[in-house]
């Protein structure tokens, strides 16, 4: 599903470039969960915005679907973005004073999708990730692990194929964690590709592969029970 080759990002701050990626190649098969690990500087928030397609290597290629994305103009990147990849951010991104449905249904509605259908998906998805009973309360009327609940639910309304989490859980306490990321478990037992940012060895380790990035490269890549004995 996903394959980035020899990929580098390279960003100009002042007179010294700055080398964020440097020749990473990586292949993410379809229905796969996977854990990125890096510290601060890693490159692995680059490496999310490339496989979000927010941003295209300085040289390399990243190909999701078969498809190489610096072929695709600003509309088609925008349209691959709102038809194949859900995001799920740390801070919820929620749009304050709206109803958790009507959250839900901006992508929705971004694609122009009718009025009754948003509101029967986004009603169905929001009983996917446990809040059907909170879909007229707005964000100020939830809990932290309940207005995550609902960014998942706007990720997956429109039946993403891959779901791209940037430290979905480090505003959450751990029961809240825990709910989440069983969320994402069945998610991924229903055959969506994950890939989720995070800092946290626990929460890596409910994935199935961990690749931890440093200095912009891949230092290694490894299967959750081969890498568990290591974190």
């Amino acid at each position: 599903m996903i394959q980035l080759r020899d990929v580098v990002k390279t960003y100009t701050a002042g007179a010294e470039p700055v080398h964020a990626l440097r020749g990473v190649s990586l292949v993410i098969g379809e229905g796969e969960f996977v854990a990125v690990m890096g510290s601060s500087g890693s490159g692995k928030s680059t490496l999310m915005n490339m496989l979000g397609c927010l941003d295209v290597p300085t040289s390399g290629a990243y190909l999701i679907d078969g498809v190489d994305a610096r072929t695709m103009d600003e509309d088609d990147l925008s349209d691959l973005r709102n038809r194949k990849i859900g995001f799920v951010f740390q801070s919820f991104n929620l749009v304050p004073r709206t109803t958790a449905i009507a959250n839900v249904e901006l992508p929705l509605s971004y694609a122009g999708v009718s009025r009754a259908e948003r509101r029967r998906r986004a009603a169905h998805a929001l009983t996917t990730v446990g809040m059907r009973d909170r879909v007229y309360h707005a964000p100020s009327e939830l809990s932290g692990g309940q207005q995550q609940r609902v960014a998942v639910a706007r990720a997956i309304v429109t039946n993403p194929t891959l779901i791209l989490a940037d430290e979905p859980t480090g505003n959450l306490d751990s029961r809240s964690t825990d709910e989440v990321l069983g969320i994402f478990e069945r998610l991924h037992a229903d055959g969506r590709t994950i890939v989720m940012i995070t800092h946290e060895a626990d929460v890596a380790r409910r994935a199935r592969r961990i690749i931890r990035l440093a200095d912009g490269e891949i230092v290694s890549d490894e299967p959750v029970l081969a890498a568990s004995g290591a974190l």
